[in-house]
């Protein structure tokens, strides 16, 4: 007989949804059937159960965080309780990526595969499992008397609550929405564990043989050439934050080639998505283009300053890292 997944009847949330999907990725209930109840005698029976019964014990496979007294967090580097998601992501996130990525199946050193899913693991609570935790537990991300600027409904967790049966629906089918719920995050969380793994991964390498070869670059170490363009930003901040003593300079700028073949200068932000930079491209060439930028700053070949400073180009390589080197010594 196939393995049952237990989880409550009624209303879905993001939580368990992910949850059930999570668990379904695992070769012991890749076949397994879910079960929606909230009797207890009917949960007794399925093998594994999230969200529901009031019990977490993980060497009984049950996982609720409804109790009062559950306070548990991903490890002691967060405060966010723990959600159903959460709890299973804690215990069997590292085989859940493995199975997702396919690892053991394929020429890839154990070795290798394993410093990848030790990184992807932390790299996926805080970027996608935090959240969904965050959320389920009413815990707010910013302090609740600010107002945001717009409303924002087109998080995971608000089109999951989209998914239950209308209240005024002639039939409310809940089995069924939870279904296409489970199929909707599941896809997203997919996407997230295979851009990580498959893309994000290998750019680690990258970024690393920029930021260890940056003097060779310039004497001031503050310019990163990327061998090729790659997510550099996340990278470059985790680098940074293990090898930078807290007095040594930051770099404030990256070099890459773009899809035309010109290479880009990328002021470095501040911190990691704000829109704040280190030190933009100075001001009087911003907005310029062509010839009357290259003549303004005296270095041929330029392409283009954006507006805010963020991001300048050059037709070579040579070209785009004179702008950057120029740029360091600007008082504008």
């Amino acid at each position: 007989m196939s393995k049952r997944i237990g989880t409550h009847n009624g209303s879905f949330h993001a939580d368990e949804a992910l949850a059930c999907y999570m668990l379904l990725q695992l070769p012991e209930y890749k076949e397994a059937t879910i079960t929606r109840t909230r009797d207890s005698a009917e949960l007794e029976k399925c093998d594994i159960v999230v969200d529901v019964g009031g019990v977490y014990d993980h060497a009984a496979l049950r996982y609720d965080h409804h109790q009062r007294e559950f306070k548990d967090t991903f490890s002691d580097k967060y405060s966010t309780k723990l959600s159903s998601a959460g709890l299973i992501y804690k215990h069997y996130g590292k085989q859940i990526i493995s199975a997702v990525l396919g690892y053991g199946k394929q020429s890839d050193s154990t070795e290798s595969q394993a410093a990848a899913v030790e990184l992807l693991y932390e790299k996926l609570y805080k970027g996608f499992i935090e959240g969904l935790d965050g959320i389920d537990n009413g815990v707010n991300q910013y302090p609740s008397t600010l107002t945001p600027a717009y409303e924002e409904n087109t998080n995971v967790s608000n089109l999951v609550k989209g998914l239950n049966p209308w209240w005024n629906a002639e039939v409310q089918n809940f089995d069924e929405q939870f279904h296409k719920a489970v199929a909707l995050i599941g896809g997203v969380f997919r996407n997230k564990v295979e851009y990580y793994g498959m893309s994000w991964i290998p750019a680690r390498t990258i970024v690393e043989n920029a930021f260890n070869s940056r003097f060779q670059v310039d004497p001031s170490g503050q310019i990163l050439v990327l061998d090729q363009f790659c997510p550099w930003e996340s990278h470059l901040y985790d680098i940074e934050d293990s090898l930078l003593a807290k007095d040594t300079p930051k770099p404030l700028y990256v070099i890459f080639q773009d899809s035309n073949g010109s290479s880009r200068v990328r002021a470095i932000s501040a911190k990691l998505g704000s829109f704040e930079n280190r030190k933009p491209l100075p001001a009087s060439w911003r907005g310029l283009r062509d010839a009357e930028l290259s003549a303004l700053c005296g270095i041929d070949r330029c392409v283009f300053v954006h507006s805010s400073g963020f991001i300048g180009g050059n037709a070579t390589l040579d070209g785009a890292l004179a702008m950057a080197i120029k740029a360091i010594s600007s008082s504008d």
